[in-house]
């Protein structure tokens, strides 16, 4: 609610540069979007090292 307030401001103050955000936000997801998808993978990887480190310590009755 807040962002939206945010751009209603800026779309009375400067309706050019709110357009122009208007129109570059998708285009800026859409390039950002295989970062996050890389983001996820290597997150996904570091989980599954930190699982197979503990294991031993799990099988044996750590916390």
């Amino acid at each position: 609610m807040l962002t939206f307030i945010l751009w209603l401001l800026l779309a009375i103050v400067c309706w050019p540069l709110a357009i122009l955000a208007l129109v570059l936000y998708p285009i800026i997801w859409l390039l950002l979007l295989p970062f996050r998808l890389i983001g996820f993978a290597v997150e996904g990887v570091f989980a599954f090292i930190k699982a197979l480190f503990l294991f031993p310590a799990r099988v044996l009755g750590g916390r």
